[in-house]
């Protein structure tokens, strides 16, 4: 579980005890308050310490049960706050991967400029029907989600349209590591590459990979995007995390930044890929 994600049950947790100790009738206990909620008492310092993630119904209950009625709408928003921005997989995948892609085509119709950086696997804006599919199958297996693979394909294709559409730009930087990386059989990842090389010299998509032999300033981490200067996204094996706070944004596209400095364009890129390219087909 990330810091801030903790940081945040805490502090509301915290909230909560105070909303407890500050009851109108009189200070009440963890036993007297769970007697009133009507659950098992350990729930309620599971709450207070942060152990545990309190649902809406718990915080409208709470807000109640403590004479804080008022509180609601606060409490509500600090954790609409913390939950938006950690996204785990396991919520997002309980109805398949097609309405989590949905949501991603939302988001990208509305932006004008992607950065976007991928260091593992081919960035999906660019990535063929049978490359995602093959995607889209492991992670559903990985989560134990629903296999919606095929409604999830079209989704994500559906979201490609927009590399056609004038005024906007997709900035996108790929470690070399991804071109190689076997998450589908050889002819499925030679016919992704093929289409990469194809992608190379379309105005609205400015495609950089970093050679293995480029000298780095920082290490290849995890892959993420920056939209329009608002919203910077990144992900785990648990989670998404869609962070709005401009020191967060500023972070990550001096990280983009950074790792273009390493990164080649134009022929030299169709070199590289072409390179991984022949590697497939090699014995």
């Amino acid at each position: 579980m990330s810091t801030d994600y903790q940081q945040a049950r805490i502090a509301l947790g915290a909230r909560l005890r105070e909303l407890r100790e500050l009851c109108p009738t009189g200070k009440l206990t963890g036993p007297q308050l769970a007697a009133r909620l009507g659950c098992v008492h350990s729930k309620i310092y599971k709450l207070e310490n942060g152990n545990q993630t309190a649902t809406a119904e718990d915080l409208r209950a709470w807000a109640e049960a403590t004479g804080h009625p008022e509180a609601t709408a606060e409490l509500l928003t600090r954790l609409a706050g913390f939950e938006s921005h950690i996204r785990s997989w396991r919520r997002q995948l309980s109805s398949g991967h097609r309405p989590v892609q949905e949501n991603w085509n939302t988001e990208i119709a509305r932006t004008k400029v992607i950065h976007g950086w991928q260091e593992s696997v081919i960035e999906g804006m660019l990535q063929t029907a049978d490359y995602a599919r093959h995607i889209f199958t492991r992670y559903a297996e990985l989560q134990n989600s629903p296999r919606d693979t095929d409604e999830a394909v079209r989704a994500r294709l559906r979201r490609q349209e927009l590399l056609y559409q004038p005024g906007r730009k997709f900035r996108i930087i790929m470690w070399e590591a991804a071109l190689h990386a076997r998450i589908c059989p050889p002819p499925a990842l030679a016919a992704q590459l093929d289409r990469l090389t194809g992608m190379i010299g379309l105005d609205t998509v400015e495609l950089g990979i970093v050679p293995f032999s480029a000298s780095l300033k920082i290490p290849t981490a995890n892959g993420f995007y920056v939209l329009d200067n608002r919203l910077a996204i990144t992900e785990d094996w648990h989670a998404e995390l869609w962070l709005e706070d401009a020191d967060s944004i500023a972070l990550y596209l001096n990280v983009w930044n950074t790792l273009r400095e390493s990164a080649v364009y134009g022929a030299e890129a169709q070199n590289v890929i072409n390179r991984a390219r022949r590697s497939i087909c090699s014995p």
